[in-house]
């Protein structure tokens, strides 16, 4: 069976009046982010609908690889942001494309 890629899908739903702090907070991490080893894409993307909900789609090499991700300064340094930026904890989910 070969080894599939992990997708993870971040949902981020900002504070009212921090939108715009929360956009550049997450914006930050793409270019270090798409510098890693094990990331195959990351991208950011806001809801059309609400401008403060805002969601990473991830695609990594493994498990390993994600991991490692976590563990980054530049990622710990977000999550040490969350109560100030963000209404409510991040949502993580972790996919596998299905035929």
């Amino acid at each position: 069976m070969p080894v599939q890629d992990v997708i993870v899908v971040a949902s981020f739903k900002a504070k009212e009046g921090k939108e715009q702090a929360a956009l550049a907070e997450l914006s930050a991490l793409l270019d270090p982010t798409r510098q890693e080893v094990g990331c195959i894409q990351y991208d950011l993307h806001r809801s059309t609908d609400d401008p403060g909900v805002l969601v990473f789609y991830e695609v990594w090499k493994s498990r390993q690889d994600l991991e490692q991700h976590l563990a980054m300064p530049y990622l710990q340094a977000l999550l040490g942001k969350v109560d100030e930026l963000f209404a409510e904890a991040p949502q993580i989910n972790l996919l596998e494309k299905l035929d």
